[in-house]
């Protein structure tokens, strides 16, 4: 995609949806971090039904700690994978303790220290959290960057550094979230709604949705 097709693009989107939001509950730093952590895998309407009685009885590492591994598999039982997720958000939440004075970093790789914390939900909690132009690569927004041809790429982390060059600086601190909404809900994997796209004509992929007569 040349360069200002991607400035359009990014403009037409921002005109569409000016403050993009994530769509996981959390109230503060740290139980963003859980939230990212717990969503591996499994939806953002299962993370929050699952998080919105755990966030009333946990905001801090310490209250984490304090709750423990079993309490906490009885609020996060309905998600994916939740007994490892469950150890790894314990151990998160005493290092975090022991190691940050119960403080989440600003940074991804102390971010990335945390057990269960890769650099995708690194990412998503310094974008969301601290206001940093980062760029996490979800399924979504890998199958975005490729189909579009707007920053193609093998691997996550590829897509990731290509888009940091190639996005407009005006855009980058919310182009993360608008490009993983655009694959969630119109550019879908199976069947990409490009009749009602609004950046339908920027876009190069050869096998585009068509209205049907």
């Amino acid at each position: 995609m040349k360069k200002a097709d991607i400035h359009e693009f990014f403009r037409r989107i921002e005109e569409r949806d000016p403050e993009p939001k994530g769509e996981l509950d959390y109230t503060n730093p740290y139980t963003l971090v859980v939230a990212v952590a717990l969503s591996a895998q499994a939806t953002d309407i299962g993370v929050n039904k699952a998080t919105k009685e755990l966030f009333k009885v946990i905001s801090t590492p310490q209250e984490m700690v304090e709750l423990g591994e079993e309490k906490l598999k009885e609020y996060i039982k309905t998600i994916g994978l939740f007994n490892t997720k469950a150890k790894n958000v314990i151990k998160a939440a005493q290092m975090l303790v022991d190691d940050f004075d119960g403080v989440v970093p600003e940074n991804r790789e102390d971010l990335e220290r945390l057990p269960g914390v890769g650099r995708k939900t690194a990412n998503v909690v310094l974008n969301i959290a601290f206001g940093h132009p980062t760029i996490a690569v979800d399924t979504h927004l890998f199958r975005v960057s490729n189909r579009t041809k707007m920053a193609p790429g093998k691997t996550p982390l590829a897509v990731e550094l290509k888009l940091e060059k190639k996005i407009p600086k005006e855009f980058a601190r919310h182009a993360h979230h608008w490009l993983i909404l655009h694959g969630r809900y119109i550019c879908k994997a199976r069947t990409p709604s490009c009749p009602t796209c609004p950046v339908e004509d920027l876009c190069t992929f050869k096998d585009k949705t068509v209205l049907k007569d």
